[in-house]
């Protein structure tokens, strides 16, 4: 049988560098402010409750209460056990099934992996066979393995954030010179955003300071990382040379984003700040958009932040970056949800939209939308507009300061796509569900000519 664990200085630990009270942390945990002060003072041990309510909204803490392997068990089993096929057990008794049969928890959570790998490859094979889709095209390719990857990729994320160990990631320019590359600006007014001819890399004048430091680290890290990313495109699975070169500046632009924001600093900060993204921005001196999908990465083994999903729409609904690591999967092919904020988003720059949605399987999601536009530096081009998404499932609706802005109770239901989506009463199909019949009778007309069966 397990010894009993005491925490107390842990916890306190824990809950002063989250900026929270004794009172704010209870009502976190779940708990009385009078229990919270026994476990910090020693006086009581951690239950299965209590570790229940930490791998929940602190599951990277846990890992240090609990060691490694118990706490990314208990997360994985958690997660495993919440599927919507699966009949809910309350939080104490999946901790408890996590300590006392580790053998059968690793099982379960094998099984929802290969239940879930199963679900995404039918998924792809019915929306490639009705979008008409054959061989993938080398920048699908790409996109699918980062997904398939988790968009972590581990040995880039651990030596990007040990290079900003070791440099000042504020000085980027002097870091540039290290490598015996010179910087110029380029004031053409059809000057790309970025062109390196071997000795000096020339950014485009009109770039914000944002960008600017995110192109001088994506050559840093070109440079400084070519054998850990030339080891993973060669171990990758992808065929096509141009594929192939796409991973390889994929890669680049992951360890740029990993040195503005480096793995442990920025996900203990965004835990403090509620995952607040512009402030996010400011500490770490990155766009709104980078936050965003660095977010949507920290997912190291035994160090997991919030599961987020994130993507980039544009004007025409096609989403041009995805990645997910909550249950919620985009469509491949085809646009999104007509009902999903996102698409509002787009049309008003510099809002925030926020929305409490609930897909067809029961799970319900909050997210944030943002519009946003980069300008074309003349009136003869229009400038680009797309918006970004950020989103997690609404059990750490406490630990994302946008959900403050929803009503908890009442969540819209979205789909993933309308060719995907099962709901039979939605206003906003434009098309049947491909796994559904339809009834068309000329004499009843609703909004769409077709009754879903």
């Amino acid at each position: 049988m397990k010894s009993r664990l005491y925490v107390g200085a842990q916890l306190r630990v824990l809950r002063q560098s989250a900026g929270l009270n004794q009172r704010a942390m209870a009502a976190r945990l779940g708990l009385s402010v009078s229990y919270l002060s026994q476990l910090e003072a020693d006086e009581r041990p951690l239950t299965a409750a209590v570790t229940a309510a930490l791998a929940r909204h602190f599951p990277a803490a846990l890992a240090d209460i609990e060691g490694e392997a118990p706490a990314r068990r208990l997360v994985a089993l958690g997660h495993a056990l919440a599927d919507p096929a699966v009949a809910p057990l309350p939080p104490e008794e999946i901790a408890r099934l996590a300590e006392e049969r580790p053998a059968l928890a690793d099982r379960l959570i094998a099984l929802h992996a290969a239940k879930r790998a199963a679900e995404d490859r039918v998924a792809l094979a019915e929306e490639a066979l009705t979008a008409g889709v054959g061989a993938r095209l080398p920048w699908e390719a790409v996109r699918d393995w980062f997904h398939e990857a988790g968009n972590y990729i581990d040995p880039l994320d651990r030596a990007a954030e040990n290079w900003a160990q070791a440099h000042d990631p504020a000085a980027l320019d002097a870091a540039l010179t290290v490598h015996g590359i010179a910087l110029s600006t380029d004031a053409r007014e059809e000057a790309p955003l970025a062109r390196f001819d071997g000795a000096t890399l020339h950014l485009n004048a009109a770039l914000p300071a944002e960008s600017r430091r995110f192109l001088i680290a994506n050559r840093i890290a070109a440079l400084a990382f070519a054998a850990p990313i030339a080891a993973i495109v060669a171990g990758s699975a992808l065929v096509q040379p141009e594929a192939r070169r796409l991973l390889a500046i994929g890669l680049a632009n992951y360890a740029a984003g990993a040195m503005l924001m480096p793995y442990a600093a920025f996900r203990d900060t965004a835990r403090v700040v509620r995952h607040d993204i512009d402030r996010l921005s400011r500490r770490f001196g990155t766009s709104f958009e980078q936050a965003c999908h660095r977010l949507s990465t920290l997912q190291r083994p035994g160090a997991e932040g919030i599961p987020f999903y994130f993507c980039r729409i544009d004007m025409a609904g096609n989403i041009t970056k995805r990645h997910s690591a909550t249950r919620l999967q985009f469509a491949r092919f085809g646009g999104a949800c007509p009902l999903w904020h996102v698409h509002e988003a787009v049309a008003i720059p510099d809002r925030i939209l926020v929305q409490h949605a609930e897909t067809p399987d029961g799970v319900r999601y909050v997210s944030m939308a943002k519009g946003l536009v980069k300008p074309s530096g003349r009136f003869a081009r229009a400038p680009r507009r797309y918006a970004v998404a950020l989103g997690c499932e609404a059990a750490h609706a406490a630990d994302f300061v946008y959900a403050d802005a929803v009503d908890l109770r009442s969540p819209t239901p979205i789909g993933i796509s309308c060719r995907l989506c099962p709901r039979a009463d939605c206003d906003q199909r434009a098309f049947p569900p491909t796994d559904r019949a339809i009834a068309v009778d000329g004499d009843v007309r609703g909004v769409v000519p077709y009754r879903v069966m």
